[in-house]
Parts: C-alpha cells; sequence; structure tokens
C-alpha cells in the first residue's frame, strides 16, 4: 500500500466518522420528535391490526350464530351473537325468516340503515298486501308480474294496460315488451 492509499483510506474514515457525528448531533437535536414519530408508527400499526382482528372476530362469530340459527332458528343465544356482531346480517336473517312466512308485522318491524334491504322489504311487503309496489327497485319488476298472472287468467286487456306503465328505460322493459306480444288477440 502506498502512502496516497493510506490517505485516501483515512479521509475516507473520517468522512465517514463525520457523518456519524453529524447523525448523532442531529438524533441529540430531534430525538424526541424521531422517538414520538417511531411511537405514532407503532400505534398506528397495532391500533389497525387490532381494529382488523376484532371485525373479523365479528363475522366469524356472527357466521357461526347464523349457522347455528339456520340449524335451529329458535336459539335465542345465536340470534342475541348475530344481532350484536353483526346488525346488517341479523337484519338479512330477520328479512328472510319474515317473509318465507309472509309475516307482514314482521317485515315492519325490522330496522336497517340499508336502502336496499329496506326497499326490498318494502316490496315483499306489498307482495303479502298484494297491493301496487312503490319499490324503487321492484316497481316494473312488479307490474310484469301482475301482468303475467292476469295474462293466464286470460285478462289480456288489462295485462295491457299494467305493461303500458313500465317504464321504457327500465330494466324490465324487454320482458314488459315480450309480455306485451302476449296480449295480441
Amino acid at each position: 500500500m502506498s502512502l496516497e492509499d493510506i490517505k485516501k483510506e483515512l479521509s475516507s474514515d473520517e468522512k465517514l466518522l463525520e457523518q456519524a457525528f453529524h447523525l448523532e448531533k442531529f438524533y441529540k437535536k430531534n430525538k424526541v420528535a424521531i422517538l414520538t414519530v417511531l411511537a405514532l408508527i407503532i400505534i398506528a400499526v397495532v391500533g389497525i391490526n387490532l381494529k382488523n382482528y376484532i371485525k373479523n372476530s365479528n363475522l366469524a362469530s356472527a357466521n357461526e350464530a347464523l349457522i347455528a340459527l339456520q340449524k335451529n332458528p329458535k336459539d335465542s343465544n345465536a340470534l342475541s351473537v348475530l344481532k350484536s356482531k353483526n346488525p346488517k346480517l341479523y337484519a338479512l336473517y330477520e328479512y328472510s325468516v319474515n317473509a318465507n312466512s309472509s309475516n307482514e308485522k314482521g317485515l315492519e318491524s325490522i330496522k336497517v340503515n340499508d336502502k336496499f334491504l329496506n326497499d326490498v322489504i318494502k316490496y315483499h311487503q306489498n307482495v303479502i298486501k298484494k297491493s301496487p309496489s312503490d319499490s324503487i327497485y321492484y316497481n316494473s319488476l312488479s307490474l310484469v308480474e301482475k301482468a303475467y298472472k292476469l295474462i293466464k287468467e286470460g285478462k289480456k286487456d288489462e295485462a295491457k294496460n299494467i305493461l303500458a306503465q313500465v317504464p321504457r328505460n327500465s330494466p324490465i322493459a324487454p320482458i314488459a315488451r315480450l309480455l306485451a306480444h302476449l296480449t295480441i288477440k
């Protein structure tokens, strides 16, 4: 090794040592901020993991409760677990039970903050009452259903009038047009 090589090596060691001193000085100056940021990151990671664990645990408990209710609908413990762990799934279960048994009062008692499920419940209540549907999603479908029943009964003119009420921009409109062809004498 030559003298020049030794000088270069010492020079690079000095620069490394100088950078270490700068880093130590920066750390001492910002120690509280650095430790705070690290603590916040650790707390956030733990919090997110804990939240996910609780969510997954609640979903698993709700699913187990639903399975238990399918085996034994009178299991009040499973019903309360389902209601507390997953209120939307509980409302859907209540809807299923009440709709299958055509229980109008049971359908009315279901309270859920879900626009679609509320609309389906409203539609099913109207089906039970045999009254016109004021459902946003199912109004056209209920008109087609009524028209089809009338066609089967031979009341083609009434069916044609009902099918005319289906909006042209409705997803059900093509089906209504097909049924309208059945009303041609």
